[in-house]
């Protein structure tokens, strides 16, 4: 998962957007084309999407409007087309923000910290939590799949959240258990399988063949990145 996709065709520019992001703490995907971010889409959760107009063969308008049917996340455009009939189509298209080339970078990193502001509630506790297509927004208590909001219980949603913070790490059913239901839970403790099974049934491609929440016999389950 990116923080940030960059659709831009000048490399040079792209790769300069990249690094200013980069050094205040974005992972950024860059593709020189709408096909190729369209594509990195389908497969990746991003939270904003930066977007230049004049791209070949399919132009950001097109992609403006692809990308705001499929996905709910800050669209903001980068466009050497000036005046107000641009930046109007934009915006009607589904655009939160214009920003006209050539534009100042520290300006651009501006603007993306208060779009991710406004848009994730994020503050220097970070309260996405994330992992490839999978978004927790702890301040909300919503899951997301591919940009899709998850219904889950309380239970379930406590226990994405403990295995998303100790993926890779091998966690028994008791402490597990412990963790959610609580030592003096009159609960059995076979409902931690019920739940696991559930969660799965929501998260994993196949839950019959589970990638992310896999069990490690003789001791629990551990959460591992697809």
């Amino acid at each position: 998962m990116a923080d940030i996709l960059v659709i831009e065709d000048n490399m040079e520019l792209a790769d300069l957007i990249r690094d200013f992001l980069q050094v205040e703490g974005y992972s950024v995907f860059t593709a020189v084309s709408g096909e190729e971010g369209l594509e990195y889409l389908a497969g990746h959760t991003v939270k904003m999407l930066l977007l230049d107009i004049m791209l070949p063969e399919l132009d950001g308008f097109a992609v403006c409007r692809i990308v705001r049917e499929q996905h709910n996340l800050p669209i903001l455009i980068m466009s050497a087309r000036h005046g107000d009939d641009n930046k109007i189509i934009g915006l009607e298209l589904g655009a939160d923000d214009y920003l006209e080339k050539p534009f100042s970078v520290n300006l651009l990193t501006a603007k993306v910290k208060a779009h991710l502001r406004r848009s994730y509630d994020m503050n220097d506790n970070k309260q996405l939590l994330a992992d490839g297509d999978i978004v927790i927004n702890r301040t909300s208590m919503q899951v997301y799949k591919k940009d899709q909001p998850l219904v889950l219980t309380a239970k379930e949603y406590e226990l994405l959240v403990l295995l998303l913070n100790n993926k890779g790490k091998a966690l028994r059913k008791e402490w597990l258990f412990e963790r959610v239901w609580g030592v003096n839970s009159f609960s059995e403790p076979s409902t931690l399988t019920v739940h696991v099974n559930k969660l799965r049934d929501k998260i994993e491609n196949n839950p019959k063949e589970p990638k992310r929440i896999v069990t490690v016999w003789g001791v629990g389950y551990k959460y591992e990145t697809v």
